[in-house]
């Protein structure tokens, strides 16, 4: 048997109902007029290929464009809120969910960037690292290896210009890179362990 709704559940009710069919108050309004304009500001940093890849309206494409020729302090700010208008009649949930994984995607390379950095910097620091690393990708040549670190070595004992140390950071990007999954090259959901640099 279902309890009978008391006097005060139908004034709750019908509050909820009444807080329904308000309109948006101000704050919310403006925040969202704010968001859609950092939104569109987002876009202005964005090189052209990947604005294209976002098929975004002619008139916003134009705009956005625009804003890279505007310089004029006063003319940035009325362009912005000129953005922003744009932005609020269209859809953006498409364009922030292509912004999120390319965000992703940077996070992960960066990631695996300072993987292939710290393989390096204590492959330099000590050759027996070099036996670690073989162990993982037991196609390298090592021999190739070993000598851009004893050349590496002797650059940093000498003050030179680190061109052994680009070199071997280079040679492990291709080493890593060739080790994954055919058609998977450009991946870059591989990650290296934070503490000892291992490809997880």
């Amino acid at each position: 048997m279902k309890p009978k709704k008391t006097s005060k559940d139908t004034e709750l009710s019908s509050d909820a109902n009444l807080d329904a069919d308000l309109p948006p108050s101000k704050t919310k309004l403006k925040a969202d007029a704010d968001a859609q304009q950092a939104l569109g500001v987002r876009l202005c940093e964005l090189p052209k290929d990947k604005l294209l890849k976002l098929n975004l309206p002619e008139d916003l494409f134009t705009a956005v464009r625009d804003s890279k020729k505007i310089t004029a302090n006063g003319a940035i700010r009325r362009h912005r809120q000129y953005l922003g208008r744009l932005m609020r009649d269209i859809d953006t949930a498409p364009i922030l969910e292509q912004l999120s994984r390319w965000d992703g995607k940077h996070t992960a390379e960066n990631a695996y960037f300072h993987g292939l950095e710290r393989w390096r910097d204590r492959m330099i620091a000590d050759s027996n690292v070099l036996s670690e690393f073989i162990t993982l990708y037991p196609k390298t040549d090592i021999q190739q290896l070993r000598t851009l670190v004893r050349n590496a070595q002797k650059e940093a004992e000498a003050n030179k210009p680190p061109k052994s140390s680009r070199e071997i950071f280079k040679l492990l990007r291709e080493i890593t890179r060739a080790s994954q999954p055919a058609g998977n090259e450009d991946s870059t959901e591989t990650s290296f362990d934070e503490t000892d640099g291992n490809l997880e």
